[in-house]
């Protein structure tokens, strides 16, 4: 049985993943469409509030894909009835994807392989959140500094 239970967290926390990272990269294919549409009105000066705009712009953009990737855990553990209430299930979801640590909240014994693997998640998801924001925005900036170069 303690078998058939590790697998059964192993291919659940495995399909999360892969909906995680599935939904971070659209979120990221839509978010390159956005910088595409508006990067004539970028690349005119003035060029600093415009770059402001897109530093804060992709900054909650990838605040709320990560958001949403926590969510998804969060209404997974409560499914899976790992915490009593959404509460619970939220704040774990969260602490566990900042690699905060664990230690008030802890899932039952016989689920705690997902909270490791959410907490992987999670570490995935800011390191391709993060690589994804640095690269939009030195694309505008690199794209503002030409265009200044131009004229």
């Amino acid at each position: 049985m303690a078998l058939q239970a590790m697998l059964l967290q192993l291919a659940l926390g495995s399909a999360l993943l892969i909906i995680s990272i599935l939904i971070g990269a659209f979120s990221a294919l839509v978010m390159e469409l956005v910088l595409t549409r508006w990067n004539d009105w970028l690349l005119r000066p003035p060029h600093r509030p415009k770059l402001m705009i897109a530093v804060a712009g992709v900054s909650l953009w990838v605040l709320g894909t990560i958001t949403v990737a926590v969510w998804i855990w969060a209404f997974a553990f409560r499914l899976l009835h790992v915490f009593p209430t959404l509460e619970e299930s939220v704040y774990f979801a969260l602490v566990a994807f900042t690699t905060l640590g664990f230690g008030d909240v802890l899932p039952p014994h016989e689920w705690r392989l997902l909270g490791g693997m959410a907490a992987a998640n999670g570490f995935l998801n800011f390191g391709l959140m993060t690589a994804l924001l640095v690269e939009a925005l030195r694309h505008v900036r690199l794209g503002q500094v030409d265009a200044r170069r131009r004229h």
